[in-house]
């Protein structure tokens, strides 16, 4: 494509904050992903490119690798750089969140221990329809629209943060449909390209997949948040992501100290933290868990849902945060989305005040869930190191050799859906882990353990270990 066709194309590109190069990638991944440079369009030369855009060859040159590591576009040598397409139309090939790929196209006939969610609506849900519809009835001059979210649930929903230790009004509420959306409006709100966001490592793909989204640099600490003063002084990020309960993938729990300390570094520093707390809930019968991070500080932003301790369904999250950052997020969802589904926010201000004695019902069978699959894999799979954890709903399996990415696609080929570490780690390790979720019922985990034992015996590591390039991380 002709070097001034794509300028044209590219409008205004390099206003924002961070390298040049990152606001000059995240413009052209836009044009890729929806469709202004289509798959095989050859870009320009870089150095004629550099020219046309009067930067040095070198923005370019890293711009293009960057790209290159998506898997947006391809460089080789004699024949140019070409787009690829986006990361949807490649997702066999390059995604590095599987967890979506396997919602987005969905097999009967695959066992999927990828996305962890309660299998089906319990009967509060059920009730808790049944129970709205009358409210829902008599309502009379209602638009349906509330961008911040139905002033009921937001109260019910501040009024249990309170009873937890973190004293809250429904004005420091937005409810989201689901927490994706939250972490989504937050990454938008906070993260321009080229920002530095501090998490754990290995996280939550979906968290990483949101920042990756507003082409975010990522600087990774260990689990527990060790370093966390001297990373936030050296690098400033402008947010920092942890799930101090549960922590997905690995089940870790942050200990009262930890937790103190993280706020405390926090509001000294000045950076804005985001407790994912969406796990919180599912933990094992006789399992006791710190408060909310928010009960240590009240500026720290937390994010919650109902789709793991109730039902993934119903799509209702939120986020608890200063008046000015709900101000702020709510602006951000009203352009896109000028409110949640109504009488789903009408079931869930009666759900809401539930989630303990839901939580309560549904540990043990957590907990049995998490020993079953334990035991299937250590019968079939001895050399496997699996272990254990008191809630969440995942496992943290560590293979005895190979890598994580090849072995997924020889167990998808025999019928069995998993994630690789490396989705889950921004740095591009954990290559020899896998997360596992026990939250199916027992016939289905014991035939998820017979058909990881098949592939495990069908499965030969490639010569040349497979990668998935992470999000731009330091």
């Amino acid at each position: 494509m002709d070097p001034i066709e794509v300028t044209e194309r590219l409008g205004r590109w390099s206003s924002g904050r961070g390298p040049l190069y990152v606001l000059l990638a995240g413009r052209l991944r836009q044009l890729i992903d929806e469709g202004e440079l289509a798959a095989g369009v050859v870009l320009p030369p870089d150095r004629v490119f550099a020219k046309q855009l009067a930067v040095g060859r070198n923005t370019v040159i890293a711009a293009y690798d960057l790209l290159a590591s998506e898997g947006r576009i391809e460089r080789r040598q004699g024949s140019g750089t070409r787009v690829c397409g986006s990361v949807v139309e490649t997702a066999s090939d390059t995604t590095s969140a599987p967890m979506f790929l396997n919602l987005l196209e969905p097999r009967p006939d695959l066992i999927t221990l990828a996305c962890a969610a309660p299998e089906a609506p319990p009967r509060v849900v059920i009730e808790a329809y049944a129970d709205m519809v009358p409210a829902l009835a008599a309502m009379t001059a209602e638009i349906g629209y509330h961008p911040a979210g139905y002033p009921p649930l937001r109260a019910a929903v501040a009024e249990r943060y309170t009873r937890l230790g973190a004293p809250t009004g429904p004005e420091r509420i937005l409810i989201t449909n689901g927490g994706q959306q939250a972490l989504s409006l937050l990454a938008r709100a906070f993260v321009r390209p080229g920002d530095r966001v501090l998490v754990e490592t290995p996280t939550y793909p979906g968290a990483l997949e949101a920042f990756h989204e507003e082409s975010a640099v990522l600087t990774t600490l260990p689990i527990g948040f060790a370093g966390f003063e001297a990373a936030v002084r050296a690098r400033r990020p402008v947010l920092a992501y942890t799930t101090p309960t549960f922590q997905n993938p690995t089940g870790a729990v942050l200990s009262g100290l930890q937790r103190r300390r993280i706020a405390e570094v926090a509001a000294v520093q000045g950076i804005p933290l985001v407790a994912d707390e969406i796990t919180a809930d599912l933990r094992f019968p006789d399992v006791s868990v710190p408060p909310p991070l928010a009960a240590d500080a009240d500026d720290i932003i937390s994010i919650g849902s109902l789709s793991k301790n109730i039902w993934g369904g119903l799509r209702v999250g939120w986020v608890r945060a200063p008046e000015p950052v709900i101000a702020r997020l709510t602006r951000l969802r009203a352009v896109h989305d000028l409110g949640g589904n109504l009488p789903a926010q009408l079931a869930a201000t009666t759900l809401v005040p539930c989630i303990e004695s839901t939580s309560t019902q549904r540990a043990e069978r957590l907990r049995a869930g998490h020993d079953l699959l334990r035991a299937k894999l250590a019968a079939a799979l001895p050399e496997w190191e699996v272990p254990p954890v008191t809630g969440g709903q995942t496992l943290w399996v560590r293979l005895p050799y190979g890598d994580g990415i090849s072995f997924a696609q020889t167990a998808l080929r025999h019928g069995i859906a998993i994630l690789a570490g490396n989705g889950l780690d921004p740095t591009g390790g954990s290559e020899d882990r896998i997360r596992l979720h026990f939250r199916h019922p027992d016939a289905v985990l014991e035939a998820a353990a017979e058909r990881l034992a098949s592939a495990w015996r069908a499965y030969h590591p490639p010569a040349r270990r497979l990668t998935v390039p992470p999000p731009l991380a330091i």
